[in-house]
């Protein structure tokens, strides 16, 4: 069954039905909407946005961390990174660094917010508390997506400039390889068996890697300037920027399923909680476009600030109270 909104109204009083079915009860997405300067928070089973904060700075990268209670924002206009309380909203901390960050990935664990800084080729490690800098580790050239395996083990950054991945272990922040990719990587996405990937945007393909061995281990066919990658029932799903579209493959062989048609410029993409639902992002029709990952098939649609990107893991469940 199909869902086509054509307006936001008709998307709550027609369709919201449909995708509350699929959707991961209270699971909520923060979405930076780089042209508004603002984050939209969506309630994805009520298909609705209930809250909208300000963000200065063109914010691209985002990392949704419900073990700290906060949504972490880049904004590259301003170098800025910022901490938001997820039950209100409440602006807990920010900090401005000199260079351009960008990618962003949260290890709560060990108490730590980690940004890729693209003009300096450096990943900042910051305090989760109050941001401020605990280490830097170098890079190769203007590292984009930055992402921390789900054992906690590893920790990578798709150095886009240099057609490479760097991988550090996460625990020690030791420096452990240089993986080479396919050209300019962009987003990066660990699978659930550990393997990671990146989208090569000028390759139109992934790169599947081992982050233990360093070594390559496959590669997938996408659309045109794939960017966000993210996992659900066995299967992976990719935006192409240029094809307004998600290409779905096969988790384990790597072969493609099937492509399918979203909103206009799709970059940031994940999955619900449960992985009953895909969300992405599409940065010029100022919506998120659902996607049920078992029937593959677009349920629904919901209305964003301008320009959403929603770069890294912008998703995560709610709190009783309606945060998250």
């Amino acid at each position: 069954m199909r869902c086509t909104p054509v307006s936001a109204t008709e998307a709550l009083s027609v369709c919201a039905w449909l995708w509350a079915a699929v959707a991961s009860a209270g699971d909520l997405a923060y979405v930076t909407n780089q042209s508004g300067n603002d984050l939209s928070v969506l309630d994805l089973a009520a298909g609705q946005e209930i809250r909208r904060l300000d963000v200065p700075g063109a914010p691209a990268g985002v990392a949704a961390a419900p073990a700290l209670g906060a949504v972490f924002t880049v904004s590259p206009e301003s170098a800025t990174v910022r901490r938001f309380r997820m039950r209100d909203g409440a602006l807990e901390a920010e900090a401005v660094f000199d260079g351009g960050p960008m990618g962003i990935a949260v290890d709560a664990d060990r108490g730590r917010v980690i940004v890729g800084d693209w003009y300096n080729a450096r990943l900042l490690v910051l305090d989760a508390e109050d941001l401020t800098l605990r280490a830097e580790l170098p890079t190769g050239a203007a590292p984009a997506g930055v992402v921390l395996s789900p054992d906690g083990r590893w920790l990578a950054s798709a150095d886009r400039d240099g057609d490479r991945v760097s991988v550090f272990d996460a625990a020690t922040l030791a420096f452990r390889h240089a993986i080479s990719t396919g050209a300019h990587p962009f987003g990066l996405a660990f699978a659930p068996d550990g393997r990671l990937f990146s989208a090569d945007v000028e390759a139109d393909g992934l790169t599947v890697m081992d982050p233990e061995e360093g070594t390559v281990l496959g590669h997938v066919v996408t659309g045109a300037r794939p960017y966000g990658i993210a996992f659900a029932v066995g299967r992976g799903f990719v935006t192409n920027q240029y094809a307004d579209s998600v290409t779905v493959f096969d988790a384990a062989s790597l072969e493609g399923i099937t492509t399918l048609e979203v909103g206009e410029y799709p970059e940031g993409v994940a999955a619900t909680s449960d992985g009953g639902l895909v969300v992405v992002t599409n940065w010029f029709s100022n919506t998120v476009t659902l996607v049920d990952p078992e029937a593959l098939e677009v349920i629904g649609e919901i209305a964003t600030g301008d320009g959403p990107r929603a770069f890294g893991a912008f998703i995560a469940p709610a709190s009783p109270d309606g945060g998250g």
